[in-house]
């Protein structure tokens, strides 16, 4: 959380959190459960002309922000979109356009980056793992299997990390590429789509590389640390309204002619989650500006912010559960809503026990 946020940053968070009480409720989630996009893609549409799409793309190829960083200001709509446990592909539409709007050549960037900024079009990161890649000739064949691979089940174009000749090489795929078979997943989050993709041969050219010939992995790191702070906003954001909840039930529930919320022990698990709630508000924050800023220290600080953060968000939603006593298990209420998506998000992009050895590895290596 920004603690000072611009006027229209302000304006824009207001515009965003109204838009979202209409079109995604969580009772709009719910009849979601069985869509095999998980999103109303008209709905999805509003939302890029909000500006959720653009908000990583330079102003010359028709995207912008509301401050100096855009990031700072997608990080707003995540947080936003985690209160309300809400559908769309905010993450790897982001992450793509951003990626063919820095390292895209121009045809790319006039072929897709439209569909993507008007919500016509949705793409998929299928993240850091690199594929095998083999030359052949003018060709490379692309082998192997990415998942999970959000919203890839209903993407136009993949980007893909492949290992060539010893190097990364990214290239941006079209979804109906020979040789590329994409399969729906099962899973937690009602709304959140997943799916495998499989690559057997499949034929890319220069004409499809998003970037230099090698040398990709700063662009791939950058994604993930892009892709793992828009989480970590998002989480914020569900354990913000989480909290809420708990606090209006406490204060609402009597026992023995007094509300729940007046007993000691309870007080005391509710300083406990407070405490946690601020210090996952405080990261997030930190991450979002080290990445924003592109800091020497924006690995360290987004692997710290998602050890911190994982763990305690489906530690925090669960007491909040536990608080809720038997009401707070069941189907009706809305809480299980935001445990699936916290849990989704904390194996999401790394753990938080991968994140913890990274950062372990990068301090043994600077010791060395």
């Amino acid at each position: 959380m920004e603690l000072e946020l611009s006027e229209e940053q302000q304006e824009f968070v207001a515009t965003t959190r109204r838009f979202l009480a209409a079109e995604c409720s969580t009772v709009a989630v719910r009849a979601l459960e069985h869509d095999p996009a998980g999103y109303d893609p008209a709905v999805w549409s509003q939302a890029a002309q909000l500006g959720w799409t653009s908000l990583l793309v330079p102003e010359e190829l028709g995207g912008g922000s509301f401050s100096e960083h855009g990031l700072s200001d997608l990080a707003l709509v995540a947080e936003e979109m985690g209160r309300v446990v809400a559908p769309g592909p905010l993450v790897p539409v982001n992450v793509v356009a951003e990626a063919v709007a820095l390292h895209g050549s121009p045809t790319q960037q006039e072929a897709v980056l439209g569909g993507l900024l008007d919500g016509s079009r949705v793409a998929a990161w299928c993240g850091p793992t690199p594929v095998d890649a083999h030359r052949d000739g003018d060709r490379v064949l692309l082998r192997g299997t990415c998942s999970p691979v959000e919203a890839g089940a209903r993407a136009d174009h993949l980007l893909v990390t492949a290992r060539l000749e010893g190097a990364s090489t990214q290239y941006l795929v079209p979804s109906d590429a020979d040789g590329l078979r994409v399969t729906p997943l099962d899973g937690l989050d009602l709304v959140r789509r997943h799916a495998a993709v499989d690559l057997t041969d499949v034929v890319v050219t220069d004409a499809d590389r998003i970037g230099p010939h090698s040398g990709a992995e700063p662009a791939v790191e950058h994604q993930e640390q892009v892709a793992c702070v828009l989480q970590c906003a998002e989480m914020v954001g569900a354990l913000d309204r989480v909290f809420e909840m708990t606090l209006e039930y406490l204060g609402d529930r009597f026992s023995f002619g007094r509300p729940l919320s007046s007993y000691q022990a309870l007080k005391h698990r509710l300083a406990d989650d407070k405490m946690w709630l601020e210090a996952c508000h405080a990261i997030s924050g930190a991450a979002t500006r080290a990445v924003a800023e592109g800091r020497a220290d924006a690995a360290d600080v987004v692997d710290a912010a998602k050890v911190w953060i994982g763990p305690h968000a489906t530690e925090l939603v669960q007491d909040c559960i536990q608080l809720h006593g038997g009401i707070g298990v069941t189907w009706e209420h809305d809480l299980h809503l935001y445990l699936r998506r916290v849990t989704v998000d904390r194996a999401s992009y790394g753990t938080p026990e991968e994140h913890a050895e990274r950062i372990a590895a990068r301090l043994l290596g600077a010791s060395a």
